[in-house]
Parts: C-alpha cells; structure tokens; sequence
C-alpha cells in the first residue's frame, strides 16, 4: 500500500500492463526511433498524469506497466499513447511515412491486464467477511440491511 497515488478527491492504486505491436510486426523500433518512442511515451504519459513504472521497447513491440488514474480507462490510454506516438514517429521519420504511407504505425488493437496487490479470492472473502451477520440473498452478492 505504500504507492497509493492522491487526486482531489481519490486515493488509488491503479496499475496496468499494455503491450502493442507495429503494424506487420515491422522490427523498426530501434537506435533513434526506439529513444524517441521512449521519450514520446513518457511526455504523453507525464500530459495525463499517468506514472511509467516500467517499460521496455523491443524491435517490433512495447511494453509499460503503468500506474493510472481512475478517470482515465484503458481504451482511452491505449488511444492517447498509439495516437500521439504514431503521429510524432511518422513526422519525424521519413523512413517510416513511406513504409506506413496510411498514416498507421501500430497494429490494431493491444493487451491490457491489470495488477494489484490482493488476488480476486482476497477481494472475494473481505466482501464475504462483512455480509458474515446477515442471511444470505445472493451466494455472490450481498446486500447489509
């Protein structure tokens, strides 16, 4: 519990992995576009206030564990970071805009999971703990009153 973020209003823990891929598998991620793409992730990460824990480029795919925000989904990180990252590439790049003439650097779609500190079997018996008193409704689902 010790990386317990503050907003206004909320105290969260939030963590996500994502890993995505160029489109093709292309192996272009390398030298200076890899140092870019490191860079770019990080301004539009540090833009939605969104904590890079961890993460790797490799010559085809990337990866970050990132610590989140709960007004922000996954969809909506996934378009922030693929959107800005392969626009600025692109530009940037001339190699790269005449391999991917459609203005698309990533492949569709990605993977998401979430982490944390307690298993859904800890969630599921501190839930179970607080109904201990009451009849149960629901085998799944409690309700207090």
């Amino acid at each position: 519990m010790e990386n317990i973020r503050t907003s206004a209003h909320t105290r969260f823990d939030i963590k996500c992995h994502f890993v995505w891929t160029t489109k093709y598998r292309k192996p272009l991620l390398v030298g200076p576009v890899a140092v870019r793409l490191r860079d770019l992730l990080h301004e539009v990460c540090r833009t939605n206030e969104i904590e890079i824990l961890q993460g790797y480029v490799g010559n085809g795919h990337v990866h970050i564990l990132v610590s989140a925000p709960p007004n922000l989904s996954a969809s909506k990180i996934m378009q922030y970071v693929k959107g800005k990252t392969s626009r600025k590439l692109l530009m940037e790049f001339k190699h790269l805009s005449k391999l991917y003439w459609g203005r698309h650097f990533w492949a569709r779609g990605d993977f998401v999971a979430t982490s944390g500190n307690v298993t859904d079997e800890v969630i599921r018996k501190y839930i179970r703990l607080h109904s201990e008193e009451r009849p149960p409704s629901d085998v799944n689902f409690q309700i207090e009153g």
